[in-house]
Formats: C-alpha cells, structure tokens, sequence
C-alpha cells in the first residue's frame, strides 16, 4: 500500500509545472522579494498616512475631518460613485450581455470602445468634456441658455467620473460571461421563458459575484479618481471639490497634517474595499472548489 502511494505521490509531482518543483531556497527568495516589494510600495506608504495625520495629535486628526469643507468633499466623493457606478453596472451587463451572447457586425469596435478610457488620460478625457459643455464648448450656449450647468458642478463630475470608471464592471463581465456560454440561456428559452425571465433568473445568478467584483473596483476608482474630475470641478472649495482635490489644496497650502489626515479617509475606504473585495474572492472560491485544480483538494 506504501508503495502505490509513494508511487501515485511520484507520478503526481512529475506532471506538476516545473515552477513548482523549484528549490525551496529559491521560493523563498521569490517569495521574499514580492513581501518587501509589497511593504516598500504598499505598506510603508499606507502606514506613513497614518502616522503623518496623527503627528500633531488626535485633536488636530479629528478637526481635519470633521472640517466642513472635508465633510463637504466627503460627501460629494460618495455621491458622485453612487451615481457613476449604478450607471456604469446597468451599462457593464448591457454590453457584457451584448458581447457575450449575440453575434453582431461592429463587436469588436464595441469592445475597442469600452477599453478606449483605459488608453486615454484622465486629464484629456476631463477636458473633453469641457469642450463639449463649457461655456464656450459646443453646446455651451445652449445649456446657458436653458440654465443648465454642467462643468463646475456635479453633473460634469458625474460625468467624467463614469467615463473614467465605466469599463471595469463590462470587462469583468464579458470574459466570464463568454466561458459560461448560452446554453443554459437556451434552455430557459425553450422552456418558454422571456428575455427578463431569462436575465434575472439565469443570467445574472450566473455571474452575480462576477458582476460584484466589478462593481467594487469601479467603485474604488469612482471615489479615488483625480485627473478628469480637476478638470471638469472648478476646484470651487466646499461645493465641487472631492476628497482627492480637497487633499491637493491642503497640500499646496502646506497643511500636511490636515491633507494626511483626510487621505487617510481614502484609505480607509480603499481598505473597506479591499476587505469586500477579498470576501468575494473567497465566496467565489468556495462556490466554485473545482477552479483550484487537483491541489485544492
């Protein structure tokens, strides 16, 4: 019996990759370089946040905080992603669906599109925007005259927040959706099922940690996005100022523990992400055993 398994155990490592039967001193330097990478690149600078918005006291933290231009920058930063990614979501399973499960002349140029904001500057994406609703852009006097406004003024910032963010839910989705296939949507239509019928009770069980894991990383960018928002907001304090543009002004105003300490609100959110974002992760192994190959077992 010891030797059918010894056997088994030996026919089982020469199948495995040659990566894995690397020495264990070189593991351990792989694994060392990524962990002080990972602490010089990530953590140190995370840490420092910290301990630069607590340098004058607790005192100093919570009365950079609480200030009302950084509640204000706080509270615009929120809305603006509960705005940008409820829209980019519906238009991530628009096109994901699209792509994924129809055939149609011009889907690679739809694809091209939707990873067009990962090519272009933020700053360039920003200024397009205020080419086309400032007020001396193309529809400029038109809005002006209908008293509409939209550079320096939420809707701009909501604007270019969701072309900035919008392809992170539909790339997420299209690949999987793609390996999943159409035969379980098939199946309910020929069991007579509609098009919603098909969309709520098929199609988005399937790919519903998927489709949350976009979501948060969309989010992430949404509150964390800089360049095309500073653009588009005017930098008015206390009214189109998020929580990135309100850090700049407070550092060029060399108020380094207020700027500290209102970036470490950004990072808090960015950890509450990551701590969703892991929790998905696991979920969606659990759901899903078979992913993690003979080993997982």
């Amino acid at each position: 019996m010891a030797g059918v398994i010894t056997a088994h155990l030996s026919d089982k490592a020469a199948r495995r990759p040659k990566h894995i039967t690397e020495s264990a001193a070189v593991r351990r330097m792989l694994i060392g370089i990524v962990l002080l990478f990972l602490a010089l690149i990530v953590l140190l600078p995370m840490i420092s946040v910290f301990i630069e918005a607590f340098k004058k006291g607790a005192e100093v933290y919570f009365a950079s905080i609480t200030d009302p231009d950084a509640l204000s920058a706080l509270k615009l930063t929120l809305l603006t992603a509960a705005i940008a990614v409820p829209l980019n979501t519906v238009f991530g399973v628009a096109a994901a669906w699209a792509i994924s499960k129809f055939r149609f002349r011009g889907k690679n140029i739809l694809i091209t599109l939707i990873d067009l904001p990962f090519a272009i500057s933020p700053v360039i994406s920003g200024m397009v925007f205020v080419l086309l609703f400032g007020a001396q852009g193309w529809f400029g006097p038109w809005l002006q005259n209908h008293d509409i406004q939209i550079i320096f003024a939420l809707p701009g910032i909501v604007l270019a927040t969701t072309f900035v963010t919008f392809p992170f839910v539909a790339r997420e989705l299209v690949p999987l959706m793609q390996a999943q296939g159409v035969q379980e949507e098939e199946a309910a239509a020929s069991l007579g099922a509609s098009g919603w019928q098909i969309l709520w009770r098929v199609t988005l069980p399937n790919i519903k940690w998927g489709l949350l894991y976009g979501i948060i990383l969309c989010n992430a960018r949404a509150m964390g996005e800089f360049g095309a928002v500073s653009v588009v907001s005017g930098h008015i304090r206390g009214e189109t100022n998020t929580l990135p543009l309100h850090i700049e002004i407070l550092y060029n105003e060399y108020s380094f523990s207020a700027s500290f300490a209102v970036a470490s609100l950004l990072v808090l959110l960015a950890l509450a992400t990551l701590i969703v974002k892991s929790f998905i992760e696991w979920k969606t192994a659990q759901m899903n055993p078979e992913g993690g190959g003979e080993d997982a077992h």
